[in-house]
């Protein structure tokens, strides 16, 4: 079986790239530390493959979390502390995974990389 991780970036924050990097950062550790031990060892072992993705707005990230929580994968949004480019609280990205990447693609498939 493949491993995957996904991150899933808004698209309407319009976010500076070393901002979206750090926020993908924290949404691939969140998401990992969410998952089974076991799939974490069997995902870095292959080589840790993560994709970041684009989603519009705040409706699509969430409707994605929910899917990935559907399907019993993990999932973690992240939300900014307003220290730099946005208001605190603002929903940034949600990192799915790792999990089986014939799910995740079931979960995200149909989105962009970013």
């Amino acid at each position: 079986m493949e491993y995957k991780q996904v991150i899933i970036v808004r698209q309407d924050l319009k976010l500076a790239k070393g901002k979206m990097a750090a926020q993908a950062a924290h949404a691939a550790v969140e998401a990992a530390l969410r998952c089974d031990k076991e799939i974490v060892k069997k995902w870095r072992a292959k080589g840790m493959k993560k994709v970041v993705l684009k989603a519009d707005d705040e409706m699509d990230l969430q409707r994605y979390n929910q899917l990935a929580k559907d399907m019993g994968i993990a999932a973690a949004v992240i939300t900014d502390a307003g220290k730099t480019h946005i208001a605190p609280g603002t929903v940034t990205c949600v990192g799915i995974g790792p999990a089986d990447e014939k799910k995740v693609d079931e979960i995200t498939g149909d989105l962009k990389m970013a």
